[in-house]
């Protein structure tokens, strides 16, 4: 969706500049009166300011893209994917049948993976010995063969989640645990459904914000480091609230120090008719309690602190205190091309100041889907949302188990 502000002596003006720029499709979400300060409203007129938006963005699904050489972004979840990956449309059965021909595919594909499969079949039958029959001999090679055959394919199943970014250790302990529990000569769709319910097991269900009637107010803080893109995701989730839900949402900026940021949030707060109060205290955000009290959910956005700043990090845990524990969420915003490694640093020190969810941001900017699963074992923190553009609210989901799982076992640097 592209947003955008026309300011003009008039109300039709801007509603005419809107339309020549964004053609007559575009929406006009908010118009509001500017009144000059100053001395200058002695002298100057107001005037008309319209915001309005256009949602450009088609859906496409991943046959679509193919057709139209339009490569589909990593990590975007279009509306077309999702029903793609609902457990309504397609059974288990048919998913792991599709990974696994993916996955014969790929073998073929592999350099060297094909002499090393059929090297792993020419396996030379010696002399039968005293007493042993010629048919107990070619039991035993073929059974010889199946056990090089599965061992070919499990190694080429680690490489994938290794190749996609799963942390070696990770990928060994999923490997372990399918020789645990399947026979050594078990079939490659077997392999397959295994490691398949095993990623999603791992990944668990997304923890996101609900909001019920007649509950108490959540108060939803949002962390991270600067410009991860915590204001974008809160206008995201914010839109889905009010749009979808219904939901009666107040804002709050602790972000005082990026005039930007307050800004930012500010308008997408007047397109959606909401309040948003800035904050330049924790203890202002208590004095505002009883006030914000009155909405279902109260989204905070923080300012961007490093994780290596001892006295930042005792701002964020001083803001914290002004909300009961039983009565907040906490969400900690990770850059998914964020180095795995600076990503655990961050998340330790977040750990000592409260529980948190993960959210990862700019999935449109990386390849692989790894980071989350090895983020959710490392942290045992739930995952919910993922993000993977500017475009709000559209560019953001509740991370899908499913999805993750097929692209941890999908070529994507071939695809």
């Amino acid at each position: 969706m592209i947003i955008k502000k026309f300011l003009a002596k008039s109300e039709k003006d801007a509603i005419e500049m809107a339309k020549n720029e964004l053609g007559n499709n575009a929406i006009v979400m908010n118009i509001k009166k500017v009144k000059p300060k100053g001395l200058a409203k002695l002298f100057v007129r107001g005037k008309v300011e319209v915001t309005a938006a256009l949602d450009e963005t088609p859906l496409y699904s991943q046959e679509e893209a193919a057709k139209e050489k339009r490569p589909v972004e990593a990590g975007k979840f279009s509306e077309a994917e999702k029903k793609a990956d609902a457990p309504d449309n397609s059974s288990l059965e048919e998913r792991i049948s599709m990974l696994q021909a993916l996955l014969e595919k790929q073998m073929m594909q592999k350099e060297g993976m094909t002499e090393k499969v059929e090297k792993t079949l020419e396996i030379p039958v010696s002399e039968p010995k005293e007493n042993v029959e010629p048919k107990e001999v070619s039991e035993s090679k073929e059974e010889d063969e199946e056990d090089e055959k599965t061992k070919a394919y499990k190694e080429l199943i680690y490489q994938q989640l290794v190749q996609n970014e799963v942390d070696e250790e990770i990928a060994k302990s999923i490997m372990d645990e399918v020789n645990r529990s399947l026979a050594k000569n078990a079939p490659l769709d077997q392999i397959l459904a295994n490691i398949y319910q095993k990623i999603i097991l791992m990944l668990g269900q997304p923890y996101s914000i609900k909001s019920e009637e007649n509950a108490k107010t959540k108060f939803i803080f949002f962390l991270g480091s600067t410009g991860v893109g915590k204001t974008t995701t809160i206008a995201k989730i914010a839109s889905k609230l009010k749009l979808e839900k219904h939901a009666k949402i107040a804002l709050v900026t602790a972000d005082t120090y990026r005039i930007a940021a307050v800004e930012q949030l500010k308008t997408y707060a007047n397109i959606l008719s909401v309040p948003l109060e800035v904050i330049y205290s924790p203890q202002e955000l208590g004095d505002n309690l009883e006030k914000l009290k009155q909405y279902d959910v109260c989204l905070i956005d923080t300012a961007g602190r490093s994780h290596r700043s001892k006295e930042q990090m005792e701002d964020i845990r001083a803001l914290l205190e002004q909300i009961p524990v039983n009565e907040r969420q906490v969400y900690l915003v990770l850059n998914a091309g964020t180095k795995y490694s600076d990503l655990q640093k961050i998340a330790s020190v977040y750990s000592v100041l409260t529980d948190f969810s993960l959210i990862f941001t700019k999935l449109d900017e990386t390849s692989s889907a790894g980071i989350m699963l090895n983020m959710r074992v490392k942290t045992n923190c739930p995952l919910s949302y993922v993000t993977w553009g500017q475009n709000v609210p559209e560019d953001i989901g509740e991370m899908d188990p499913q999805r993750v799982a097929k692209k941890l076992l999908s070529d994507n640097h071939t695809n």
